[in-house]
């Protein structure tokens, strides 16, 4: 039976809630009311006069190949960023949620990653990856494999990518691993006197009992790879070289911060938060209707 506190009248309960709506109000309505006027307005280059310009700068946005380019870019390196911090959290909960000796050790090990903030957590990489200074990065360069990702752009890209996700694993190992722990014994028995043995119970029984949970770390991966790996994509390559790892939210602080286009850097800002509340509105319909079921 579910239990709620009953307040004796609605003084207090507002009380409660206000310092939440007051943080809501403050730094996110009135920032995205802030983010949609100014994206259906054009100020002068020294901000005097401002013109109602309407959907304008949203069309001049999908008519810039810049901009079109690191949609494109953004696209690529959240499916990679989702697709490997998901898969190597789940095989990693796999192994952690058997009995082996020590596994408590092996599961704290294996959160620790998340603890570490993107910016701090790309420096490490710049220490281990960078051609001149990086321990790994020296020794490709002494096997012949010609690493700079300060020049490639494809391995720069594969550098983003690779710190992106390694921060991640983490955070789906957690849920990953509870999911496994919540599955009744039972019936992994089941499936174990019924013949069902290996990958083909992993892949029959187990695997379609985490799907709410596969579901939900993937809206939440997406949403990451889109908006967290800034930090990260920064301090390891500012967008470059050229713009081969400039992402969505990135072109956004360059032109907004550096360029000083706050028109079109505030379009930008409303389609990504477009982009969210549509996962956001697709992760609770799926998840609403599994629960339901």
């Amino acid at each position: 039976m579910e239990r709620r506190t009953i307040f004796g009248g609605r003084l207090l309960p507002a009380a409660l809630v206000l310092p939440q709506v007051a943080v809501t109000v403050v730094f996110f309505l009135l920032p995205a009311a802030e983010a949609i006027y100014s994206s259906i307005t054009a100020t002068d280059a020294f901000g005097l006069h401002t013109r109602f310009v309407a959907v304008a700068n949203f069309a001049a946005l999908f008519a810039d190949s810049a901009y079109l380019g690191s949609l494109a870019r953004t696209v690529v390196f959240c499916a990679l960023v989702t697709a490997i911090s998901t898969v190597l959290g789940l095989v990693l909960a796999v192994f952690a949620d058997h009995e082996i000796r020590g596994r408590t050790v092996y599961r704290t090990l294996l959160i620790w990653p998340y603890a570490v903030a993107p910016a701090v957590a790309a420096v490490l990489w710049v220490f281990m990856m960078h051609p001149e200074v990086g321990l790994v990065g020296r020794l490709l360069n002494r096997a012949g494999l010609d690493w700079d990702y300060t020049l490639n752009g494809t391995q720069a890209m594969a550098l983003v990518v690779v710190a992106g996700a390694w921060t991640q694993v983490s955070y789906n190992f957690v849920f990953f691993l509870a999911g496994l722990q919540s599955i009744p014994r039972a019936v992994i028995e089941a499936a174990r006197i019924d013949g069902a043995r290996g990958f083909r119970r992993f892949r029959t029984i187990i695997l379609p009992l985490l799907m709410p949970t596969t579901f939900f770390l993937l809206i939440v991966n997406l949403v990451y790879a889109a908006f967290e790996t800034f930090g990260t994509i920064m301090a390891l390559t500012r967008g470059g070289p050229g713009q081969a790892t400039e992402t969505m939210v990135v072109k956004v602080y360059r032109d907004g911060v550096i360029n000083l286009d706050l028109s079109g850097s505030s379009a930008q800002s409303v389609i990504l938060m477009l982009l969210v509340i549509a996962l956001a509105g697709l992760q609770f319909r799926f998840l609403g209707r599994r629960t339901i079921s």
